[in-house]
């Protein structure tokens, strides 16, 4: 597919994009209504065992169907929900929490949460993992940083997804262990591309992306192309 289509199939959703005057950041309405509930913080923000080790990740890799793409051009962001949710059984689900303020706060450093509600970071400090880059985070200031579906939609449509329920289409757009915060424009390079197409610029996240791409693949039993496999077994070869 060609790079217009692959952007508009990446499902990028930005984290911060509204600049604004107020020192320090105030919450809005929404966010003080969410406080009346407090939000379960504590809960897993990731699957026990997720990502696999690279021994495991192999063994799943051994077990995914390898098949062609399908339906690719019926692809649309809608069919995985409207924005982010809660209302999922993935990890971070019904915790209280927006979607992406679990992603910051599982992957943000020197974070520094609102005292009214824990869910909102004001402030951190991003080490992008595709290129190393430090990223800041500032409440609703204009940010590098987006929320990365790391097998992107449309790459999981293609793979499988068009087939699954909506149910389940949103559970795996929310779902945590599919997400990562990372650098703007990387993940616009990234698009719904698979390994095969384009790897980290850095080479010390090739074993993890590896195992986190393969992991996704086979908690969702989604199938990967014969290039595809060939690229992770080139990837999760960095492991050792």
């Amino acid at each position: 597919m060609g790079r217009a289509a692959g952007t508009a199939a990446g499902a990028v959703l930005v984290l911060a994009a509204v600049a604004t005057a107020c020192t320090p950041p105030q919450l809005d309405r929404a966010d003080a209504r969410r406080t009346s509930r407090p939000p379960a913080t504590a809960a897993p923000l990731a699957s026990p065992g997720f990502p696999p080790t690279a021994d495991r990740a192999r063994d799943q890799l051994d077990r995914l169907t390898v098949a062609w793409g399908k339906n690719w051009q019926t692809y649309q962001r809608s069919e995985f929900g409207e924005g982010w949710s809660d209302e999922t059984d993935a990890p971070g689900g019904r915790n209280g929490c927006d979607t992406r303020d679990d992603v910051l706060r599982r992957d943000l450093r020197d974070l520094r949460e609102d005292a009214r509600n824990p869910c909102a970071v004001l402030s951190g400090t991003l080490r992008d993992p595709y290129t190393g880059r430090e990223l800041p985070y500032h409440y609703r200031r204009a940010s590098q940083i987006q929320t990365d579906h790391v097998v992107a939609l449309g790459a999981a449509w293609r793979a499988g997804a068009w087939a699954w329920t909506p149910d389940r289409r949103l559970t795996y757009a929310n779902d945590l262990d599919v997400l990562l915060a990372a650098d703007k424009e990387t993940n616009y390079a990234k698009s719904s591309w698979t390994p095969d197409k384009w790897k980290p610029p850095r080479k010390e996240y090739w074993c993890e992306y590896g195992r986190r791409w393969t992991g996704i693949k086979a908690k969702y039993a989604l199938t990967v192309t014969a290039p595809e496999k060939r690229a992770l077994q080139e990837l999760l070869a960095t492991c050792g």
